[in-house]
């Protein structure tokens, strides 16, 4: 037996004891920083393919909606799929969709070809996360919140990366340079090898020493709601989000006049402090429980956003900071709560809340724009201050008790 073998093993057993794979849980987590950067690419290059192809709003707006459909409705039939015959080897062919996708994108000459390219991307993104999430499951050792959080930080850093990538190397040059984002994917293909060989090693020990899956002691009808309950939170979650990161620098231009540079820097921020919350929110899930960081997340951040369009540029700021922590600390904890509600469907469930996120962030987006063009960016942020206060359906939740 070679000794990568013999490693692989290794892992696998003290998996099984209950320990952390970090090892295998940072490699995950460093190949969707990886796929996110990739998926990135996408809005970023909008004003070339706009200026290039003389593209309208509406076809930039159907180049998203194409991507975000073929990004989320496509991931809860992956997720089934997998759970029932996983398929260790699922995210490589993710990633040489994206991989074409992207090369595709690099000569696409007009609408009709982008729109082609944006769905391939699409497709691989749906394929790699409901078996990503499994794995960042499976390598946690009972670290459930962790794992999720440093997973999820991950691809909140590929999101940042990716444009700032772009605005380098794409936009002083031309279209033809998105062909370097092709040695990106190359190497995200060289860790998703590796982990592969780990899950393909890991199911087969599994089988091996038949591990028990441990259901709640909830019945069918209370799973059920539960999981609707868990959707809307992030609905209400997403909507908002979609609120801060699409249009939080036209909102601070026109209602404060600051620069272009002063507005992209309070974004920066804003992000900044989601990508913290992101790490809290699982640590503090395992510790507390999932259910009040779920709770705290959501319906915590609702006063925070009721004052915000009310507040002066420095305490805007402030409270984008706060507001930003606290809300995005509840995915980690809703996810890794599903998971734990449906344990014999990780994959189903994993692409089920991922694409109903993507789905909302792209909707959210789509009908907060429309709105802002009727009644003004200002109003639709004092609407869209309520949303948090949906959070309070959290306090619905069961604790989640284990069948003996």
């Amino acid at each position: 037996m070679k000794a990568t073998d013999l490693n692989f093993q290794a892992q696998d057993n003290k998996e099984v004891a209950q320990k952390t794979v970090y090892s295998i849980l940072f490699s995950i987590a460093f190949a969707h920083m990886l796929n996110d950067l990739l998926q990135a690419v996408i809005p970023s290059v909008y004003p070339i393919l706009k200026e290039s192809y003389k593209l309208s709003f509406t076809q930039i707006g159907l180049i998203t909606f194409a991507y975000q459909m073929a990004a989320s409705i496509l991931q809860p039939f992956v997720g089934f799929y997998t759970d029932k015959k996983p398929q260790p080897y699922s995210q490589i062919y993710g990633m040489l969709f994206t991989l074409s996708g992207i090369i595709l994108l690099s000569y696409a000459s007009n609408f009709y070809v982008i729109i082609l390219s944006v769905i391939l991307v699409g497709i691989g993104s749906s394929i790699f996360h409901p078996e990503a999430s499994r794995i960042s499951f499976l390598a946690s050792g009972g670290k459930r919140g962790l794992a999720q959080s440093v997973f999820q930080l991950g691809g909140n850093a590929g999101t940042a990366i990716g444009p700032l990538l772009v605005a380098l190397l794409v936009v002083p040059n031309s279209q033809r340079y998105i062909l370097f984002f092709v040695i990106i994917a190359t190497l995200a293909l060289l860790v998703l090898g590796r982990i592969a060989r780990w899950y393909d090693n890991h199911l087969t020990l599994r089988a091996k020493k038949k591990i028990e899956v441990v259901l709640p002691d909830l019945s069918k009808n209370r799973i059920v709601l539960t999981v609707v309950i868990l959707l809307v939170l992030i609905f209400s979650k997403f909507f908002y989000m979609a609120s801060m990161s699409s249009y939080f620098t036209f909102y601070l231009i026109e209602k404060f006049n600051v620069s272009v540079q002063d507005a992209q820097f309070h974004l920066f921020l804003f992000l900044a402090s989601c990508a913290l919350g992101t790490l809290l929110g699982g640590p503090l899930g395992d510790k507390f429980g999932r259910k009040y960081v779920i709770w705290f997340s959501v319906l915590g951040a609702a006063p925070f956003a009721l004052f915000l369009p009310y507040a002066d540029l420095f305490w805007t700021g402030i409270l984008s900071v706060v507001i930003g922590i606290i809300i995005s600390s509840a995915f980690p904890a809703i996810l890794v709560y599903a998971q734990e509600l449906l344990p014999k469907k990780l994959g189903m469930v994993s692409g089920l809340f991922y694409g109903f996120a993507f789905g909302m962030g792209g909707l959210g987006s789509a009908l907060l724009g429309y709105t802002a063009d009727h009644i003004g960016i200002e109003a639709v942020y004092k609407i869209c201050a309520y949303l948090p206060l949906i959070g309070i359906i959290a306090l619905f939740l069961p604790n989640l008790k284990k069948k003996k």
